[in-house]
């Protein structure tokens, strides 16, 4: 028997087979899970693609979690396919416009830190209640986080943003708790994803995990924190909500 056997799970931020979301979808399907993947917009033929590399098939919804009128449409684009609703929804979403990175903190526009917030922070908690009605008897909802404990190179407003994310988490969990929502996330290391491409200065993060991991890192392989998520979407932490579940090597317990 597998972790997620019987379990139907929404994954969204599948782009390339390198992401951590790929390979929580792919792990979860080996692990027993029905899964659905969303995507949106110009980035939809990506997940499609990709989709096809899963060791099963996978049906692809529209979610753009910015747009009232997709996340209102969740539930019956979701039932299409589960009709007894979903277990869990793992939430690997984040953007900042190229203002809001780079080393150019202080000069970023209000509109670019508002993207920023909106799809990185806040869009978790669309994401859930958009997702909530789908929960029966409770579920799971993971995030994809990045250490917001520090200041990091060039992380500027995205930083901000995943200390926002990790707020919003502990609030969800409170809200939901009663009826049997955990709400957690995943503080993976840095990982060459395409998300990753577009943090300036990237190689820096790299040069720190290799400096200070008691745990040899290696950024190129995103499974460990794929599985640290399937283990949150399972029924092996029943009683764990509002936690961040560290997977960096380490580092977040050493000194500088």
């Amino acid at each position: 028997m597998g972790l997620l056997d019987g379990k139907k799970i929404l994954v969204t931020g599948v782009l390339t087979d390198s992401s951590i979301a790929f390979n929580i979808a792919r792990l979860a399907q080996e692990q027993g899970a029905q899964v659905v993947l969303s995507s949106y917009g110009r980035v939809l033929s990506l997940t499609t693609r990709i989709a096809g590399r899963l060791p099963n098939p996978a049906a692809i919804i529209e979610l753009d979690v910015t747009n009232e009128a997709d996340l209102a449409a969740l539930e019956s684009r979701v039932r299409a396919h589960f009709p007894e609703g979903l277990h869990g929804v793992v939430h690997s979403i984040g953007f900042a416009p190229e203002a809001a990175l780079g080393g150019n903190f202080l000069n970023t526009s209000w509109e670019d830190v508002s993207t920023a917030m909106h799809v990185s922070a806040y869009s978790l908690k669309s994401l859930t209640m958009a997702a909530k009605p789908l929960f029966t008897g409770g579920g799971s909802v993971v995030g994809l986080d990045f250490d917001a404990t520090v200041a990091w190179p060039k992380y500027d407003w995205m930083g901000v943003a995943k200390a926002a994310l990790e707020s919003t988490s502990r609030y969800l969990a409170r809200d939901l708790g009663a009826q049997n929502i955990r709400v957690n996330l995943v503080a993976a290391g840095p990982i060459r994803t395409m998300a990753a491409k577009s943090i300036p200065g990237f190689d820096e993060f790299e040069k720190v995990w290799n400096e200070r991991a008691p745990l040899a890192w290696d950024v190129t392989d995103p499974v460990p924190a794929a599985q640290a998520v399937v283990a949150l979407l399972s029924d092996w932490f029943p009683k764990t909500t509002g936690e961040i579940i560290h997977v960096d090597g380490g580092v977040h317990a050493m000194g500088a």
